[in-house]
């Protein structure tokens, strides 16, 4: 499964108030492995950064000057998440931003590029967060601490940094056990001090053995035998009916 984890950065906080996307990170995942595939890029938003918003991510009118507008990129980022599950945190935010920019430039320069829905299925990080821990703070910060997630270098707000922060705190989430009870234990069940340690991408896959023909023929009379002792069929039968 090849998904992509996403951020934005953008000049304040409503795009219906003709705010504009100036930074999209993207990092690229695939059968939950980080690839070291992303794609990141800086825009010209036309138009003034909020004082506020600058606080919170550093990027400044001067830096964007001369900067691409988002349908010169259009195109290329479109390609990159074509296909994919976007992992996004607070998706209706961006996925909001994106949309109003592919919308800008089939009004203003004649693409019919739609929604960014229609090339990627998109997975909310803040939504699943708040159903696996309801009532406690998930920002991505506090995820960060709940599955020690070191961000320590997150000064400011980033899209692709916080893009990386977000694919190492959802693989951690849907990883299921991601620490080996020895001793120890705090008081929540988790292991004081215990770290999460991310496998390289470059190592060899797994070796599978399949089962010979001899072994597969003595499988299947041993589940026929099973499901003729059994009144009214075995489970599996329904299930993998080949097995009869």
């Amino acid at each position: 499964m090849r998904q992509v984890v996403l951020d934005t950065e953008t000049t304040g906080l409503e795009p219906s108030e003709g705010h504009r996307i100036i930074e999209i990170g993207c990092v690229e995942v695939i059968d939950r492995r980080l690839t070291g595939n992303t794609y990141h890029q800086y825009l010209n938003p036309d138009r003034e950064i909020d004082d506020g918003a600058i606080e919170v991510h550093g990027i400044t009118n001067e830096f964007l000057d001369d900067k691409p507008r988002f349908n010169q990129v259009a195109p290329a980022f479109l390609e990159f998440i074509k296909g994919s599950q976007l992992v996004i945190h607070n998706a209706a935010f961006d996925i909001g931003f994106l949309n109003n920019e592919l919308k800008i430039c089939d009004q203003k320069f004649g693409s019919r590029y739609g929604k960014t829905q229609d090339y990627s299925s998109v997975l909310d990080t803040l939504l699943l967060a708040r159903k696996m821990h309801p009532g406690q703070r998930n920002s991505l910060d506090a995820l960060c601490r709940r599955y020690e997630i070191n961000n320590t270098h997150r000064e400011l707000h980033g899209a692709l940094l916080d893009s990386e922060i977000l694919a190492d705190v959802y693989l951690a989430m849907t990883g299921g056990q991601t620490k080996l009870i020895l001793g120890d234990e705090g008081g929540d069940g988790e292991i004081s001090g215990a770290t999460i340690i991310r496998l390289g991408s470059e190592r060899s896959a797994l070796n599978i053995t399949l089962a010979s023909d001899e072994e597969m023929t003595d499988h299947s009379a041993r589940v026929a035998a099973i499901a003729k002792k059994c009144d009214g069929g075995a489970v599996w039968s329904t299930v993998f009916p080949g097995e009869n």
